[in-house]
């Protein structure tokens, strides 16, 4: 499972953990019974607190999405999250804005990236 943090996306830490592993088990890529990496491991590897990954796995287990049984780790539950189309809907904008800041970064406009993106469209077509 890859979690990663966006230090520049202003969302906080715990919600970016929470809603990647969210998605990963509603699209499929995590299956009920796949183990999750510890809390001092996850933390280790994305460099943040220890307490950051403690609060992010507390929320998926009180929705039920991960299951921690003591001495054996965290794995991912039986129920599957359901994303809902406001939840959808403020990831694909949080997307968006990184995308238009980055590509702004590099001096694009919104009409080359919107061109880039029909351009692209049209090869997966």
């Amino acid at each position: 499972m890859l979690v990663s943090i966006d230090s520049k996306s202003g969302v906080p830490f715990y919600r970016q953990i929470i809603e990647q592993v969210k998605f990963a088990i509603a699209r499929g890529d995590l299956e009920p019974g796949d183990r999750l990496p510890t809390v001092r491991q996850l933390a280790v590897d994305l460099s943040i607190n220890l307490n950051t990954v403690v609060r992010a796995y507390r929320e998926l287990e009180i929705e039920g999405a991960i299951e921690t049984q003591q001495g054996s780790g965290t794995f991912v539950g039986r129920k599957r999250p359901r994303i809902d189309d406001l939840e959808r809907q403020r990831m694909l904008d949080q997307i968006l804005t990184e995308l238009l800041a980055r590509a702004s970064d590099y001096g694009f406009t919104l009409e080359e990236v919107l061109k880039g993106l029909g351009q692209r469209k049209e090869k997966t077509s």
